[in-house]
């Protein structure tokens, strides 16, 4: 009896001592709530109706007249909508809009009547067509000399099959100092895209940071004043992380040039989540590699951000 009441006593110690507050998870730290915070905004932002993952179209444009709906006898066919929605036409001074007889068409969210020209998507904004109550959207974007339709509905199948995203464990390891290196000014970088299409962006210096013992180096787009854009590949590239690259924005430069690269939030381009983005493609400058001992190649592994990204009903 003596040595049950023995260990009856343990259990209780033992039991009381698990549940106690001192034996308790240690609360986040504000760099794991942040984080957490930040990855919860962008799958949001990703799953919002007019989202990446809303994309159900890009049809390049023709010259003349097509034919818009989700009817088989129209040029551009729409993957949901009805079947006659309306007619674009291409001329030499823009790109133009009329809607089907009884089609319910918005245009920058006011009733459209009659034919409208569609502003492509830049930076002063473009022309927004509504349709299905508001949950189709259609816009035109400009790619090289070609014109498209970019079309989103809220009921795309990525949009309804979006199962979240997928970090590595958020590690403050990963966010490392580094230095902004100027180029001369007007400096461009060749960028290819996902579609073929090769743009010389504004490139104005690059980075440089320390890891593994190692110094590496990304050449950056971008305005310094506001945030670097870099575009980079790893070791992980194509292994646990997308296979065309990763994206990452900084914070504004130091005047000392110093600047944070927070690879936690390393994140994804849109073609990761759709066939209808056309996402720039990192450099071959980006891709984190360099020689070693031996010429032997040697690249950094960055286990941190973004994981690869597949649909739930994948």
């Amino acid at each position: 009896m003596k040595t049950y009441a023995l260990a009856l006593s343990v259990l209780t110690v033992v039991f009381a001592s698990a549940c106690s507050p001192s034996a308790a998870a240690p609360a986040p730290s504000r760099f794991q709530q942040e984080h957490t915070a930040w990855v919860q905004q962008r799958a949001a932002d990703l799953r919002r109706p007019d989202g990446w993952v809303s994309l159900i179209g890009l049809h390049w444009i023709e010259a003349g007249r097509q034919d818009v709906g989700a009817g088989k006898d129209n040029g551009i066919r729409l993957a949901i909508g009805p079947d006659r929605l309306g007619q674009l036409e291409q001329r030499a001074d823009g790109l133009y809009f009329k809607p089907a007889e009884g089609a319910r068409i918005t245009a920058d969210g006011k009733p459209l009547q009659g034919e409208v020209r569609l502003v492509p998507e830049g930076k002063g904004g473009a022309t927004k067509l509504g349709y299905d109550q508001g949950k189709g959207q259609i816009t035109a974007i400009k790619r090289g000399q070609r014109l498209a339709l970019r079309v989103r509905h809220a009921d795309a199948p990525a949009r309804v099959g979006f199962a979240g995203l997928d970090f590595f464990p958020a590690d403050e390891a990963w966010r490392v100092p580094a230095r902004f290196v100027a180029h001369p000014a007007g400096k461009t970088l060749p960028i290819a895209s996902v579609i073929g299409e090769i743009n010389n962006a504004p490139n104005p210096g690059y980075v440089v940071f320390e890891k593994d013992g190692r110094t590496w180096r990304l050449e950056a787009l971008g305005d310094p004043a506001e945030g670097l854009n870099l575009m980079f590949q790893d070791q992980t590239t194509g292994r646990q992380t997308y296979g065309v690259g990763r994206y990452l924005h900084t914070d504004a430069v130091a005047a000392d040039g110093s600047v944070t690269l927070d690879f936690n939030r390393a994140y994804n381009p849109p073609c990761a989540y759709t066939d209808y983005a056309t996402c720039p493609l990192p450099p071959p400058e980006n891709r984190l590699a360099q020689k070693g001992a031996n010429a032997q190649p040697v690249r950094l592994a960055v286990l941190a951000g973004e994981r690869k990204y597949a649909l739930a009903q994948h």
